[in-house]
């Protein structure tokens, strides 16, 4: 009865502009009719509660039943988030503050917390730290994320209020990242998103992908243009060629010309031991997505996600088998 309130629900709140528009560029792509895909992604929505971004993102008219069934999507990712993590403890993760506080000894730079800093401390900050990350508290995808620069502003005031003016409250020392990371794309903090799940005894790394930034831009979200590839597991080398929002592939870097699939990423062990531990100091939220950086020092912290993004494992170009990872994730959630 749930299911039938929800798909109910769906169908009159679905953005129908934005489903023709997908259906008109998939039928160009394609070849395949409208009416079809029409139908098909109302067929995908109730059998496997596949939204029609899904059935674009994971090119379901390629793909069997028996395939389509094993992919993660919105529906099912909801699912999994409210088996494994307490709500109650949401807020230690979304709020960027409360984050750094709890995960200090795993964060490894210097920063403040704009509302309870006077512009004393922030003049002793800015006398060590020339440029600076700002970050919105509950901001996700890298919205509201700046580089400023202190030789920018005729004052530290000029400085001080502009923060508070943007309510850009997480002032952060910026991470100058490892060389082999760096050489990949050098103008945004490149990360690896690591998917742990806690078991009754131990973390589970589920996996891991590294997210590269691109256009100049200072992030390395998709959705500042930015590509990702998984990483495998055992040897911390890439695996395929990278994918932006748009699922082009990059064999190497369109900015910098390097290499990506066989590239040895740096501290790759370290890092999943990093995330087990960081992950014991909150068993409250057993499914969490790390953001991690790597300095020239080793792997550091930069956010938690309690609702991972599950969009960008299994995409097209990155999975020759077309198997989702659906059937890895019902080992912890029964059900699924």
């Amino acid at each position: 009865m749930k299911r039938i309130v929800f798909i109910i629900k769906r169908i009159f709140t679905m953005d129908y502009k934005n489903l023709f528009d997908i259906i008109e560029q998939i039928h160009r792509e394609s070849g395949i009719s409208r009416i079809k895909l029409f139908f098909d992604i109302l067929y995908c929505g109730t059998k496997f509660g596949a939204g029609f971004n899904d059935y674009k993102l994971y090119r379901f008219y390629e793909l069997s039943d028996e395939q389509r069934s094993t992919y993660i999507n919105r529906t099912n990712n909801m699912q999994i988030c409210r088996a494994l993590n307490d709500p109650a403890y949401y807020h230690v993760v979304d709020d960027k503050v409360e984050f750094n506080e709890l995960f200090s000894d795993y964060l490894k730079r210097d920063w403040l917390d704009m509302r309870k800093t006077s512009l004393e401390e922030f003049e002793e900050f800015c006398k060590k730290h020339d440029e600076m990350m700002i970050k919105p508290l509950n901001e996700t995808g890298g919205k509201g994320v700046e580089k400023l620069y202190v030789k920018d502003y005729s004052s530290i005031k000029e400085l001080y209020d502009l923060i508070l003016d943007k309510k850009a409250y997480l002032v952060e020392e910026v991470v100058i990242q490892h060389p082999d990371i760096s050489k990949l794309y050098p103008y945004s903090v490149n990360t690896y998103r690591i998917l742990t799940i806690k078991t009754d005894d131990d973390v589970d790394v589920i996996y891991g992908i590294l997210r590269l930034g691109n256009n100049g831009s200072v992030v390395d979200n998709h959705h500042a243009g930015g590509m990702s590839t998984p990483i495998d597991l055992e040897t911390g080398k890439i695996l395929y060629p990278a994918s932006d929002l748009n699922l082009t592939l990059y064999e190497e870097h369109p900015m910098t010309h390097v290499k990506l699939v066989g590239y040895q990423l740096p501290c790759w062990e370290e890092a999943k031991q990093m995330v087990k531990e960081a992950a014991l100091l909150i068993p409250q939220i057993r499914y969490n997505g790390w953001d991690v950086a790597v300095s020239k020092d080793g792997p550091l912290l930069i956010e938690g996600n309690y609702l991972p993004g599950y969009d960008l494992m299994s995409l097209p170009g990155q999975n020759p088998e077309r198997i989702g990872l659906l059937p890895l994730y019902r080992k912890y959630v029964k059900g699924i």
